[in-house]
C-alpha cells in the first residue's frame, strides 16, 4: 500500500548498476542548467532570483520521492512563474518585496493543497476537460505576456507592474528614449548564444554559458558602472523553514490564482511526462498520483520559501536525452542546487539582469505554437477558433480570464457536439454481413421496407429531443413504404432517463405508423439500463439482436419463424438480469 503513494519504494529496490551512469549524467546536466534558469524564473515571478533556487531545491527532492514519471523534471517553469506574478500584480496597493515573497509562498501552498485534494479524490480525469487547442492558445499567449514582462530588463528601462502586454508596450514606447543600449546588446547577444548552442546540441547548458560570459564581462569591464542592472548580493545557505501565511484575508486574495496554477501546472506536467514518455516508449503514468506528487511538492516547498513549481519541457527534454533512468537523477540535480546555495551564490553578484531576461525569452519562444494553429486550420476549424479565442482572450483580458474563457468555450463545444451527434443511414455491402453508411459507400444497398439507422453517441437529456426529431425527419424524408426500423445502438454506450423516454416515444410513434422497431448491437451497460427502465420488455427480447444482419434476416424469415418456431441464434438478451430476476421470483 505504501508503494502506491511512494513510488520511490518501487524503483529503488529494483535499481540496476547500468542505471548509474545515465542518472549521474542527467542529474549533473539538469542541475547545472537549472541554476541560471531557476534564478531567471524567480525574477519572472517577481521575486529575488535566489527564490528560484529555493523552489528548484525542494521540487527536485520531493518529486523524486512521489512522482511516477522518470522523464519529468519539476521546478520553476515559465508559465507558472508568470501566473504567480500575475496573481501578485492584480492585488491592490504597493507591495514590499517581503510581502510579495510571502504572497508567492502562500499561493504555492494553496495550489498544492488543491492538487493534493484532487489527487486523493481520484479526480485526475479532470485533465480531459481542457482541450489541446485551449492549452496551445493559452501557452502561445502566455509566451507573449512573459516576453513583454521582461521588456524592462531587456531594454534597461523602468516600467510599471502589469501583465497586460498593451499596457507594457505603451509604457515602453513612452520610455523609448531611455533605452540603455548596452543592456540591449547584452540581451541580444545572450539570446543569440543560447539559440546557437541549442542548434549545436540541446544538452549544452546555453543558459549557464551566457551567465558565465555575462558575469565575467561585467566584472572585468565594470558594466555595472555603465548603467547595466546586476543581481547584486545573493544570500547564501539553504532556505530556512518558515510557516506560510494562511490567514483568511490572504486566502481570499490569492485563491483565484491558486486554482489557475493548480490546473495549469498539472496539465503542463502531464503533457510533458506523456510526450517524453512516448519518445522513450514508456508513457504510462498515474494522473492521480501525479496530482498528489505535484501537490505535496508545492505544499512542502512552501515551508522552505518556494513559489509554485511545475514540470519544465526544456529541462525534461535534456533530462531524458542525458540518459535519466530513475528519480535518482532528480536527486542528483537537487544536490547540485544545494551545493550552489551553500558555496557559490556570491559568484552571481555581477550577473546582469538582462542575461536572466534573455534566458526567459529564449525559453518561452518555443511556447508560441504557430504550427499547431496551421494544423488546426487545415483539419478542424472549430478547434482552430477555440485556440484563437483562448489566445485573444488571454492577451486582451489577462491570463486567468483567458484560460477560463478557453475552458468555457471547450465545454460549450463539447456539449454542442454531444447534443447534435452524427446519425447514419445504413445499407448492406454486397455479398457480406456488413452494413455501412449509404452516404459514404455508394455500393451499400438498403432493403425494401427496411430503414436502418445508427446513432453515434450516448443517449441522454442533452440529445434526447434531437434523437427523436431526427428519426422522425428521416422517416418523413424516406419517401417509401416502411415496415421496419432497425436502430443500430452499438455506439450508444449510456442511456439516461430522458434518453429512455425518447426511445420509448420513438417506439410508440412507430407503432402508430404500423412500423416495427428492432434494436441491434446494444452494449452490456446500456442493456442493463434498458432492463431497469422496463424498455427491454416493451421492445421485446425477440426484437433485440447482436448484429444488424441478424435483425434483417429475422425480419425476412419472420413468417417462417411463426410457423416453425425458427429464431436466429443471435437474439440479444440480458441474461444476467434475467437470471437475477428469476432468482428473486423464486425467493
Amino acid at each position: 500500500m505504501l508503494k502506491k503513494y511512494l513510488p520511490i519504494l518501487t524503483w529503488l529496490p529494483q535499481y540496476k548498476r547500468s542505471y548509474v551512469l545515465g542518472d549521474i549524467q542527467s542529474g549533473l546536466t539538469v542541475g547545472v542548467m537549472l541554476v541560471p534558469q531557476g534564478m531567471a524564473y524567480g525574477l519572472l515571478a517577481g521575486l529575488p532570483p535566489i527564490y528560484g533556487l529555493y523552489a528548484s531545491l525542494t521540487a527536485l527532492f520531493f518529486y523524486a520521492l512521489l512522482g511516477t514519471s522518470r522523464h519529468l523534471s519539476v521546478g520553476p517553469a515559465a508559465i507558472v512563474s508568470i501566473l504567480t506574478a500575475a496573481g501578485i500584480y492584480q492585488l491592490p496597493g504597493e507591495l514590499s518585496t517581503t510581502e510579495i515573497i510571502s504572497i508567492a509562498i502562500s499561493i504555492s501552498f494553496l495550489a498544492g493543497l488543491l492538487q493534493l485534494l484532487l489527487g486523493s479524490l481520484r479526480l485526475g480525469v479532470l485533465v480531459n476537460f481542457l482541450s489541446q487547442p485551449v492549452i496551445a492558445g493559452f501557452a502561445s499567449a502566455a509566451a507573449f505576456v512573459i516576453a513583454f514582462s521582461q521588456l524592462k530588463n531587456l531594454l534597461g528601462i523602468s516600467l510599471q507592474r502589469s501583465n497586460n502586454i498593451f499596457t507594457l508596450a505603451w509604457d515602453a514606447l513612452q520610455h523609448i528614449s531611455e533605452v540603455h543600449w548596452l543592456t540591449v546588446a547584452i540581451s541580444l547577444g545572450s539570446v543569440a548564444i543560447i539559440r546557437l548552442l541549442k542548434r549545436i546540441h540541446r544538452a549544452i547548458p546555453g543558459a549557464l554559458v551566457v551567465v558565465l560570459i555575462g558575469t565575467l564581462l561585467t566584472l572585468w569591464l565594470r558594466f555595472d558602472q555603465m548603467g547595466v542592472a546586476i543581481i547584486g548580493k545573493v544570500p547564501g545557505g539553504l532556505p530556512a523553514f518558515e510557516l506560510p501565511n494562511l490567514s483568511l484575508s490572504r486566502i481570499e486574495s490569492v485563491w483565484p490564482v491558486a486554482v489557475t496554477i493548480c490546473i495549469i501546472s498539472f496539465l503542463e506536467s502531464i503533457a510533458i511526462a506523456k510526450t517524453m514518455g512516448r519518445r522513450e516508449g514508456n508513457s504510462r503514468i498515474n494522473p492521480n498520483q501525479e496530482l498528489i506528487a505535484l501537490g505535496v511538492t508545492k505544499m512542502a516547498g512552501a515551508f522552505w520559501q518556494s513559489f509554485p513549481t511545475s514540470g519544465s519541457f526544456s529541462r525534461s527534454a535534456v533530462h531524458t536525452d542525458a540518459g535519466a533512468k530513475t528519480g535518482l537523477a532528480s536527486i542528483i540535480s537537487g544536490i547540485v542546487i544545494a551545493l550552489t546555495l551553500l558555496f557559490f551564490t556570491h559568484w552571481f553578484y555581477f550577473l546582469p539582469k538582462a542575461v536572466l531576461a534573455a534566458i526567459i525569452l529564449s525559453a518561452v519562444i518555443n511556447l508560441i505554437d504557430y504550427p499547431e494553429a496551421r494544423r488546426l486550420w487545415s483539419i478542424d476549424r472549430r478547434d482552430f477558433w477555440t485556440m484563437a479565442a483562448t489566445f485573444s482572450a488571454t492577451l486582451l483580458l489577462g491570463i486567468q480570464t483567458g484560460l477560463l474563457i478557453g475552458v468555457g468555450l471547450s465545454l460549450a463545444i463539447m456539449v454542442y457536439r454531444n447534443s447534435r451527434p452524427h446519425i447514419a443511414i445504413l445499407g448492406q455491402l454486397p455479398n457480406s454481413r456488413r452494413y455501412r453508411s449509404v452516404n459514404r459507400f455508394a455500393q451499400a444497398q438498403q432493403h425494401d421496407q427496411v430503414l436502418i439507422v445508427r446513432f453515434d453517441a450516448q443517449l441522454y437529456f442533452g440529445n434526447a429531443d434531437f434523437f427523436q426529431d431526427e428519426l422522425e425527419a428521416i422517416i418523413e424524408q424516406e419517401g417509401r413504404e416502411l415496415k421496419l426500423l432497425i436502430l443500430d445502438a452499438s455506439s450508444i454506450h449510456d442511456i439516461d432517463t430522458s434518453g429512455a423516454e425518447a426511445l420509448k416515444a420513438v417506439r410508440e410513434s412507430l407503432k402508430k405508423r404500423e412500423i416495427e422497431f428492432y434494436l441491434s448491437g446494444v452494449v452490456g451497460p446500456a442493456r442493463d439500463l434498458l432492463y431497469r427502465y422496463g424498455l427491454m420488455e416493451q421492445i421485446g427480447q425477440r426484437n433485440q439482436f447482436i448484429q444488424v444482419h441478424d435483425a434483417v434476416e429475422y425480419y425476412h424469415h419472420k413468417a417462417e419463424a411463426e410457423d416453425t418456431g425458427w429464431s436466429p441464434e443471435a437474439l440479444q438478451t440480458n441474461e444476467r438480469n434475467e437470471k437475477k430476476n428469476r432468482k428473486n421470483q423464486k425467493n
